[in-house]
């Protein structure tokens, strides 16, 4: 007995040592006190361990960490080999790449990184808020704008976007509500922004392309944050009001996901412009899927810059430069439109070649030559948090509106399809698709308008948001049937449909930012030394950089050692002494799991650095799982965050519980999956058991909590309101998406005397068929009263045109159709 106490003594200090990373002077002396209570026996009474059996061990280990406690010995024997080892093998970084690195900001992703997360930092993070004039504009233009569009006239028969929506959206500003009062826009928060433009991707996508392009990266932004004086006075009010329609041209086709490879080029000439010889730019680019290029005044233009002939006095190869072009300038071509999934909005290539622009149309002028790349990852880094995020949200939420109505009000073998299991299943899905988006999006756009600029979170937020909204949207499709499938004006789900890839492929391709961006710019971001470490080994003092690097180094080897026995303890213990915020009583769980959990993902994540290093950029199959694991934690933090900020609702509750449970199964399934192939198997042998000490024991939410909440959806009210919030919402009978919210009020309403109806059907009372009124019959039977029966009939009109799918005259959809021919073929 007295061995075993004394082994769970040397545990728990160990673990206690090694979570409050205590340095090699505090080790030294506590190991060699557990060495001599095992020795001698104290407090046991009598000897636990004897020298030779054991105790040596630990007098040696106290030994060496007392020597390595010694700032010359540790730097002589640890530090400076390392340092020399390592600058050795330090792999060349471009400078594109090192902008990209430094572009952004961290914060709640590097307190996952941490293994430890400060729980305050996230409360930290103010609610979603709305200052009255954004608020009556979310309610008054923007609802405005949802009313006046149809879906199908702009997907279909116009293939465009009708001219008054232009004007529209130029007169009320939505063009300009990213740029700032000073300078002639609405100068809304991202939180605005990013609402406004959900609430008008889930009318119309095709209308939220040509607000959102305007608002993210483009002439805009770039000029408002970049741009000479000269050139904000010139531009930004003319964005603001609409007088100017911009595009950004980034992609061609040579350079897509790898935009700084492009071989767009501005060579540094003199030529006459305008009758002066001026210093400026010679270019010669091909670009392609340039959302509102064809529409587009003003291109801005990135290209790579080089200046031969030393006329700037620097070096030839300058390096990537963004330009501002308006569109009607000699030698631009541009007007050709891509159909891109078979949306509508203008989309397409543009090219010129030895194009002249003078110097002071660079973004910036001529200092802003060769700062393109660190202006577009700035801007990417926030951009890239609103825009899509906003819009596959919206997707999501629309598309749970609209299914769990049809899912209530569409009948299949005497019962609403949504009570069926096999609905249910998806339904779900769709439920914790709409509040994860949801909270991920709103928690995210209150960090950037508080002026952060999350580079790894966005990348997180983008690939995550897009990729949940595709599935929720085949789900919505799935529980539709041909409902979905057959298209027409009454169709409210393909334009979302189609638009899905659109959201998966811009912005970075979500292969690439899953594979290539997320984790490994995390890792070097968000990791508490690893960057510290690198900038020491760049250093070109040598002795500063050492200095730096022993800092560093130092606190990377406590910081593994925490995550070594934090991880071993915690996955030992299920979490439960792993940290929660003190006000988190209802979800306090769901903390700790996700502080285990975090504490899990820093060893992981730090371990695969450590020993793949360089080689991750090829192990792209476990840095996408990696990514994945970070992602499910961050978007579980958001879960959180969200249920407190609206209230903690207890309706709300085994919804918060189904997606966290969920979000520790696929993080447990990624973090297995990446030790499954972790390429090193030593390394795989040793992590299994720190990780998974007791197996792989997390299990995703149960069926019975997710037909709690299908049933709770099913009901209009706040639950089904809450989870939609924020999108628009018709209740006119004469609109496809009305249609159904208008049955489904007046379903409810009558749903006693359908029971009746019901019931009456299945004891063969009265026949349905299309050949007799069984209404009627059931009214004469006393089945039901007469208000009963009237509710009755004008809910069944109301559900045959909720059922119903469009058809069409075959000359309206087949160009050069005859019908004589069509019978002639099918004679022969």
């Amino acid at each position: 007995m007295s061995a075993l106490i004394f082994l769970l003594v040397c545990f728990a200090a160990i673990v206690f040592l090694a979570l409050r990373q205590a340095p090699l002077s505090i080790w030294a002396p506590s190991i060699a006190v557990l060495a001599l209570m095992g020795q001698f026996g104290l407090p046991f009474g009598e000897p636990v361990l004897s020298f030779s059996g054991g105790a040596w061990v630990g007098w040696v280990i106290a030994v060496i960490l007392g020597a390595f406690a010694v700032p010359d010995v540790r730097r002589r024997i640890v530090v400076e080999p390392a340092y020399n080892a390592l600058k050795k093998v330090m792999p060349r970084v471009s400078p594109t790449e090192q902008e990209a690195l430094e572009a952004g900001t961290i914060g709640w992703d590097a307190e996952i990184f941490s293994g430890a997360p400060d729980w305050s930092r996230l409360h930290d993070v103010k609610p979603p808020s709305l200052s009255a004039e954004e608020r009556d504009f979310l309610d008054g233009p923007t609802e405005e704008l949802c009313r006046m569009v149809v879906d199908w006239d702009i997907r279909h028969t116009r293939k465009d976007i009708p001219p008054e929506v232009w004007k529209f959206v130029a007169a009320k500003g939505f063009l300009g509500m990213l740029i700032s009062k000073e300078h002639g826009g609405l100068g809304f928060s991202a939180q605005a922004q990013s609402l406004i433009i959900g609430k008008i991707a889930s009318r119309c996508p095709d209308v939220a392309v040509i607000v959102m392009v305007p608002n993210s990266l483009g002439p805009g932004e770039l000029i408002e944050r970049y741009g000479t004086d000269k050139q904000k006075t010139k531009f930004l009010k003319r964005l603001a009001q609409g007088k100017e329609i911009p595009c950004f041209a980034l992609t061609g086709p040579t350079s897509g996901s790898d935009a700084a490879a492009m071989r767009d080029t501005g060579i540094v000439c003199k030529k006459r412009f305008e009758g002066k010889a001026v210093l400026g730019l010679n270019l010669t680019w091909a670009k392609r899927y340039i959302s509102l290029g064809p529409n587009a005044t003003l291109l801005g233009l990135a290209f790579q810059a080089y200046d031969p002939d030393g006329l700037l006095g620097g070096d030839e190869e300058l390096g990537i430069t963004v330009a501002l072009i308006p569109t009607d300038h000699k030698g631009v071509e541009i007007g050709r439109r891509h159909l891109p999934g078979g949306v509508a909005f203008p989309n397409g290539p543009n090219w010129g070649e030895d194009v002249f622009i003078p110097l002071d149309w660079v973004v910036g002028g001529k200092e802003g030559i060769g700062q393109g790349w660190r202006m577009l990852m700035e801007c990417l880094a926030e951009g890239r948090a609103i825009s899509l995020p906003a819009s596959s949200t919206a997707a999501a939420k629309a598309a749970l509106r609209s299914t769990s109505a049809y899912a209530r009000i569409r009948k299949q073998f005497g019962l609403p399809i949504g009570f069926m299991e096999g609905i249910e299943e998806p339904l779900a899905r769709m439920v914790e698709t709409a509040y994860v988006n949801e909270a991920g999006r709103s928690v995210t756009a209150s960090m950037v308008s508080a002026g952060e600029k999350p580079s790894v979170i966005s990348a997180i937020l983008k690939y995550q948001t897009t990729d949940r909204m595709r599935r929720a949207v085949n789900d919505a499709f799935d529980i539709h049937g041909g409902r979905a499938i057959c298209d027409g004006p009454s169709n409210y789900l393909q334009t979302a449909y189609q638009a899905v890839p659109v959201a998966i492929t811009v912005e970075g391709a979500n292969i690439l930012t899953r594979t290539l961006i997320t984790f490994a710019q995390g890792a070097l971001r968000s990791h508490p030394w690893l960057y510290k470490e690198i900038q020491a080994l760049r250093d070109p003092d040598a002795e500063q950089g050492i200095d730096a690097f022993e800092d560093a180094f130092s606190g990377h080897v406590a910081y593994m050692v925490a995550n070594i026995f934090g991880s071993l303890f915690h996955n030992l213990t299920g979490g439960y002494f792993a940290s929660a915020p003190a006000h988190a009583r209802a979800t306090r769980q769901w903390y700790r799991q996700l502080s285990r959990a975090s504490r899990t993902f820093a060893l992981i994540a730090d371990v695969t650095v450590v020993n793949l290093g360089g080689g991750l950029k090829v192990k792209q199959k476990i840095t996408g799982r990696l990514a994945d694991a970070l992602s499910e934690l961050y978007l579980l933090s958001c879960v959180l965050k969200r249920f407190e900020d609206d209230g903690q609702p207890s309706a709300d509750r085994k919804i918060v519980d189904f997606c966290a449970a969920n979000c520790l199964y696929r993080f447990q399934q990624a973090i297995k999956g990446v030790l499954d192939n972790f390429p090193i198997r030593p390394i795989r042998y040793l992590m299994y058991p720190l990780a998974f000490p007791l197996g792989a024991r997390k299990r995703p939410a149960s069926d019975q909590l997710g037909k709690d909440l299908v049933r709770a959806v099913l009901q209009p009210g706040e639950v089904r309101d809450r989870l939609t919030r924020d999108i628009f919402i018709i209740d006119d009978p004469s609109d496809p998406q009305g249609l159904l919210e208008h049955t489904l009020t007046k379903l409810v309403a009558a749903e006693e005397a359908d029971k009746k109806l019901e019931k009456a059907v299945r004891s063969d009372t009265i026949r349905r068929t299309h050949a007799n009124d069984w209404i009627a019959d059931a009214q004469k039977k006393d089945v039901i009263t007469a208000q009963e029966a009237e509710a009755l009939k004008d809910l069944e009109q109301l559900v045959a045109r909720v059922i119903a799918v469009d058809h069409f005259d075959p000359k309206e959809v087949i160009p050069h159709y005859k019908m004589s021919e069509t019978k002639s073929l099918a004679a022969e």
